[in-house]
Parts: C-alpha cells; sequence; structure tokens
C-alpha cells in the first residue's frame, strides 16, 4: 500500500554557452519513509560530475581532488569508491561510453549515522563551487569555431540520451503523481544535434575526449 514519504534535495545543472566550458551537474538529495508499523527509513544520495565538450586534463585533476579533498575529510575509502559509482552510473549503455568524466555519486548511504553522513553530504556540497567555478573562470573568454560548437551540441545530444533513458531521478519524478514536469527536465540542455553515424577524425581532440569516456581515467594519482 501506499506508504508516507518526504523527499528534499538541491539540483543544479549548468550548460555553457562556450563549449570550452564543461557542463557540470550536482544534485544532493534525503529521502524518508515511514512504515506501517511508524518505524522510519532514511537514506542519503547525490553527486557531482563534470561533462566537458573538449579534454582538459588540467582541469579534470583539479575538479576530481577537489573533490577528493572533500571525501577525505571524512573516510579515504569513500572518494575511490564513490568515483567509481560515478563512472558505473552515468554510463551509456547504447553508446559504449560515459556521459563525462565523472566525478562522485552515492545513493541509499544510511549509515553510520544519519549526522555522520550529514556532514559528509555537506562538504560535497559546499565542494561544487571551488572544484567548478575556476574552471569557468579560466574558459569563459576562450574563442570558439563553429565547428567546436558543432561538437558541443552533438555531445550535448549524448547528455540527453543518459537524461532520458537511464536517469534514476528523472524516471523517478516522472513516475510521481502530480510532479512538475518542467522542473524534472530541466537538467536538458537548450540546444543539442544529432548526426547520423557521426564519428571524429583520427587523433583529433574530440577523438580526445571520446577516448576518455570510453576508458575513465584516475585523475589524481
Amino acid at each position: 500500500g501506499k506508504l508516507p514519504f518526504c523527499a528534499m534535495g538541491v539540483s543544479s545543472v549548468i550548460h555553457p554557452k562556450n563549449p570550452h566550458v564543461p557542463t557540470m551537474h550536482f544534485n544532493y538529495r534525503y529521502f524518508e519513509i515511514e512504515e506501517a508499523d511508524g518505524t522510519k527509513q532514511w537514506w542519503f544520495g547525490g553527486g557531482t560530475d563534470l561533462t566537458p565538450t573538449y579534454l582538459n586534463e588540467e582541469d579534470a585533476v583539479h575538479f576530481h581532488k577537489t573533490l577528493k579533498e572533500a571525501c577525505d575529510k571524512h573516510d579515504l575509502k569513500l572518494y575511490p569508491k564513490y568515483k567509481k559509482w560515478c563512472d558505473d552510473y552515468f554510463y551509456i549503455k547504447h553508446r559504449g561510453e560515459r556521459r563525462g568524466i565523472g566525478g562522485i555519486f552515492f545513493d541509499d548511504v544510511d549509515s553510520p549515522s544519519k549526522e555522520e553522513v550529514f556532514q559528509f553530504v555537506k562538504s560535497c556540497a559546499k565542494a561544487v563551487v571551488p572544484c567548478y567555478i575556476p574552471i569557468v573562470k579560466k574558459h569563459c573568454h576562450d574563442s570558439f569555431t563553429p565547428e567546436e560548437k558543432l561538437w558541443q551540441q552533438l555531445r550535448r545530444g549524448r547528455y540527453v540520451e543518459f537524461n532520458l533513458v537511464y536517469d534514476r531521478g528523472t524516471k523517478f519524478g516522472l513516475l510521481t503523481p502530480g510532479s512538475r514536469i518542467e522542473s524534472i527536465l530541466m537538467s536538458l540542455p537548450l540546444t543539442a544535434r544529432w548526426e547520423y553515424m557521426h564519428n571524429p577524425p583520427e587523433s583529433s581532440k574530440e577523438a580526445e575526449m571520446l577516448e576518455v569516456l570510453r576508458n575513465p581515467k584516475d585523475w589524481v594519482h
């Protein structure tokens, strides 16, 4: 039967116009369900991940190291565990590639205690600005070509595919009666593009990006 529940969280997705500034997504959430006997089950979930159009290794290292520092304050095992979870979760199975270069992701976390997990989630949320804004400031005035803009639009198409086909949060929202559809689909970019059987030239910057999406890297060691 129906069970009372409450869900809360904060979610943000930024799709910059400039293809040299990566897309960034973060979401941190809390769920609580009351069982028929009055007992409550609770858990936290969330993560922060980066989706560049072009690979900049210095940016990738900065992004991952900042998230690792936030995780390490609580447990040295968390970053490698949640980094792998992120790589596995944001996987576009029908394309054989990840949505981006990852970050951290976790779900259904209910131990060791509510307060300890909450403190961990707060550390992750506080890391969002320092892990991303320096990258924005570094690249926001970079010039770009029409060809680079086209590649960005194609990568955004992959972003749309993942969010509509695989993302658990999107599915949950669309299946929740009375939900605000516009808010659920807020993660989608304003514009995107698809081209039939598009393959970038070998040894190009676009091909370099695809290689990392197909084979995730360890950015912090």
